[in-house]
């Protein structure tokens, strides 16, 4: 899920909710408790861990710009992924991870090795099941508050990694599932402030993912619409191979 914000706060910066008051800290709910609560709506452990790779294939689009295209997405364990976007008119964005190295390429800004924060946040979103692994993840779980959120109270989470920028979700009271997620996104051209709505949850392999993200950073929109997620694919060891560009820029 994190995984395809990224892509779209990363495809944005290429291409150019009411408020309640927060209850006392005392009566919140750990911050433990909602991210496990969050594991089992959506499946489970066990359904997580049973998974062993997906591939994702859904819609890339930035309405105001005209701009619509195909999208696929590769995972596997620990951190591996790979991501396409092919804009017509653009050419294609495509951006890694494997072996510790966190990369993109597009045709605006060309290849490019990631480090620092950036690189940090790369990893840690491409984990695969990372929403059973936060623990390993993040150093710091915190329930801030509760906020109304299209109607719904909503728990109010802030997550901190030992680097980079604290990421904030919102879960819902009721069901359970993670419908908003606020971060500071690091990238080429600085820090973006970006906003990601998910909603309309299905089941893939045993455990729900929303289908459709829309991300708001940079003064830009992008909606991402899951099609598919096909788990437990057999994926080609080079999927996650980074181009020769990249693998010339990671021997300088």
């Amino acid at each position: 899920m994190r995984k395809l914000a990224w892509i779209a706060i990363a495809a944005a910066a290429a291409c150019g909710a009411q408020q309640s008051e927060a209850p006392a800290a005392a009566s919140l709910p750990k911050a433990e408790t909602i991210l496990d609560r969050f594991v089992e709506v959506t499946g489970g452990k066990a359904a997580y861990e049973k998974r062993t790779s997906e591939i994702t294939t859904g819609t890339f689009e930035m309405a105001a710009q005209g701009l619509k295209a195909a999208m696929t997405a590769y995972s596997a364990p620990p951190d591996k992924s790979y991501s396409v976007i092919d804009l017509e008119g653009i050419g294609k964005i495509e951006s890694g991870t494997v072996d510790g190295v966190a990369w993109d390429k597009n045709a605006m800004t060309g290849p490019r090795v990631k480090s620092g924060d950036e690189k940090a946040e790369a990893l840690r979103d491409a984990s695969f099941n990372g929403a059973v692994n936060w623990r390993t993840l993040y150093t710091k779980a915190e329930t801030l508050g509760v906020e109304t959120i299209d109607g719904e109270e909503c728990y109010k989470v802030q997550l901190t990694p030992a680097q980079g920028k604290p990421i904030t979700t919102f879960f819902q009271k009721k069901s359970g599932l993670a419908v908003k997620r606020q971060m500071t996104a690091v990238t080429q051209m600085g820090e973006i402030p970006a906003e990601v709505l998910m909603s309309d949850y299905k089941n893939f392999g045993g455990v729900l993912q929303p289908t459709r993200i829309v991300q708001k950073a940079a003064g830009q929109e992008v909606s991402i619409t899951i099609e598919s997620v096909k788990t437990d694919q057999e994926i080609p060891g080079d999927r996650f191979d980074p181009p020769a560009e990249i693998k010339a820029l990671i021997k300088k």
